[in-house]
């Protein structure tokens, strides 16, 4: 099989094409043959030494933290019945996934629907499921008005839809007229460039804001807040998580809330890929990479010219 390693840290062209022999699954592992892989800002982070004591990875190691396609063969103490069927998995810290077999766990398996391909399956695996627990952490009401940073993101092009379908008023800031135009077509009640410096004079003020950028970005969009509204900083694009000191009566919550249990991330996933399926959430993906295009496909997620998701295709 083809897969991406990565021997030593270092930019994106330290991830390299090796030819390998396929993976022969263990006890409660089955192995899947890929139709779409994740990628991930923090696997970028790790990628170039700097996933610190919560993302402890070494060299030599596979990247890929989570794949759509079909189950291929399993292990030991699977239920054979998998075989043959389409799923959606995370690999856990073993990674693996930019590959074109890659091993899961049989216990974190979820069925995706027939009218959902393993692109849009792969885009939802951990956007999909971290925007809706968002949207139950900061409790989004209809008629309020929310602003989503690093919203032409894969969880923020997905979050603007997910506003605008619970009645919120839906406000989107990214950087650039082409990022800019997507999140038009996607329905945002009101986007805003914040590349210049004073962009929170365009935005009045909102009940909640869902920070997917942080640094500076993040601690401007704090300021845009009435009292007794809602701010999660769980992105750390602009230079780490957004932590303000609450103020105002503003409610401050973090990473740390949507860190869920595999039943909870399994649910999520599911009512995600339920949303696609009904057609009313649709991933933003704005690059597909074969594998040998991997250093390529990390530079665009470093340098921000990425617009929606990043994935890679067997």
């Amino acid at each position: 099989m083809r897969a991406i390693e990565v021997a030593r840290f270092g930019g994106p062209e330290v991830l390299v094409p090796v030819d390998v022999p396929d993976p022969v699954p263990g006890p409660g592992q089955v192995a899947v043959a890929v139709g779409a892989a994740d990628t991930l800002w923090l696997e970028t982070q790790v990628r170039a030494g700097r996933g610190g004591p919560f993302f402890p990875t070494e060299p030599p190691y596979r990247p890929g933290v989570g794949v759509a396609g079909t189950v291929t063969t399993v292990g030991s103490g699977v239920d054979p019945q998998w075989i043959g069927r389409r799923v959606v998995a995370r690999l856990g810290h073993t990674g693996g996934g930019y590959a074109t077999v890659a091993l899961a766990p049989a216990a974190g398996l979820v069925p995706v629907p027939d009218a959902v391909d393993d692109p849009d399956a792969a885009a939802v695996l951990h956007d999909g499921v971290t925007a809706l627990a968002l949207l139950d952490v900061v409790a989004l009401r209809p008629g309020e008005r929310v602003l989503i940073t690093a919203a032409a993101g894969g969880m923020g092009a997905l979050l603007v839809q997910l506003a605008r379908s619970a009645g919120a008023t839906a406000i989107a800031a990214a950087r650039g007229p082409a990022k800019l135009d997507r999140l038009r077509e996607l329905g945002a009640h009101q986007v805003v460039d914040y590349s210049g410096a004073d962009w929170t004079a365009a935005v009045d003020p909102v009940d909640v804001v869902l920070d997917g950028a942080g640094g500076a970005y993040g601690d401007a969009a704090f300021s845009l807040v009435r009292h007794g509204g809602r701010f999660s900083g769980h992105g750390t694009p602009a230079g780490g998580f957004a932590t303000p000191a609450p103020a105002r009566g503003v409610t401050v919550t973090g990473i740390g809330a949507v860190q869920l249990t595999p039943e909870r991330h399994r649910a999520y996933l599911s009512a995600a890929l339920d949303a696609v399926a009904e057609k009313r959430i649709s991933p933003l993906i704005g690059q597909l990479y074969r594998l040998d295009e991997a250093p390529a496909a990390h530079r665009g997620i470093e340098d921000r010219t990425a617009v929606g998701k990043t994935l890679f295709l067997p």
